[in-house]
């Protein structure tokens, strides 16, 4: 079977290479002309496609030509310099979505995979956990536009789409106590975390693909589903953050603790249950 990954960075990378190894026929997409190679060192097939509010650069036809699944792991980037997000830039991601449906519409693919965060949640939740059934209340503009590139997909009846949304993203390269170590006056120290490693993303990434073959050999049709990925470990930020430091000897953070938290706890309870999935980094 075919798999197209649109995105192959810090996630879509190493996701294509295990798909690989899974005996799936991967093709992949970067902006950049110099990862090409990269991608095809690795036997991925790569494209050099590059999708904007206004137009999509590069070969999309024959990036999707005869793949059944599609992921779509592009983050939406829409803070300025500044660290405001102006009006221009309000819709830059929906859009994007947008130029993307009608060639997903005229292709062979048959299911989408939406990389999707919890920033969907509002951080001033005190309900206590999240679920998939938990109405989505976004109060950052990347969450506002993912949420609503979740119903575009969704509403779409020429294809299916599951949405995955992971909470944090860390790995070996990757983890937030290197902006945090030795930080002031850090907000929200009693607020839960709800983060996932990059091996989990990939796994449970695989494991929708997997119950997608299943459903297929049994004859069952798919429908659209909806995923929150976070590993089942929720310390707070504080006893977490300063753990880290410690174990890698960086300046501990400090937090500013005469105000009350909020925060948000995100089950991963279906992520288990319905995909059977196992993680392999629970406790971070």
């Amino acid at each position: 079977m075919n798999i197209s990954i649109l995105g192959c960075g810090w996630l879509g990378f190493p996701l294509a290479k295990s798909l690989l190894q899974k005996g799936f026929l991967v093709k992949g997409s970067t902006t950049t002309l110099e990862k090409i190679s990269v991608l095809e060192n690795a036997g991925i097939t790569a494209f050099q496609i590059a999708v904007s509010d206004v137009k999509i650069n590069g070969d999309i036809d024959s990036f999707l030509s005869h793949s059944k699944i599609l992921i779509i792991n592009i983050p939406p980037k829409l803070r300025g310099n500044s660290g405001d997000t102006s009006t221009a830039l309000s819709m830059t991601f929906v859009a994007k979505i947008q130029n993307l449906i009608p060639f997903i519409e005229k292709s062979s693919v048959e299911k989408v995979i939406f990389v999707s965060s919890t920033s969907v949640y509002s951080d001033t939740f005190s309900i206590g956990l999240i679920t998939e059934m938990t109405i989505p209340n976004p109060d950052t503009e990347s969450g506002k536009q993912l949420l609503k590139a979740e119903k575009l997909l969704q509403n779409n009846s020429n294809f299916t789409t599951t949405v995955v949304r992971f909470g944090g993203l860390i790995g070996e390269d990757r983890h937030p106590i290197k902006l945090l170590a030795g930080r002031e006056n850090l907000e929200n120290p009693e607020a839960p975390i709800n983060l996932i490693h990059q091996v989990d993303c990939i796994g449970t990434i695989k494991a929708i693909i997997e119950k997608g073959l299943r459903q297929a050999q049994s004859n069952k049709e798919e429908v659209n589903e909806m995923f929150n990925a976070v590993a089942p470990f929720h310390p707070s930020r504080k006893v977490y953050y300063s753990k880290k430091a410690q174990e890698l000897n960086l300046p501990l953070p400090k937090f500013d603790e005469s105000k009350p938290s909020v925060g948000k706890t995100i089950s991963s309870e279906k992520v288990s249950t319905v995909l059977g999935y196992e993680f392999q980094r629970p406790e971070l």
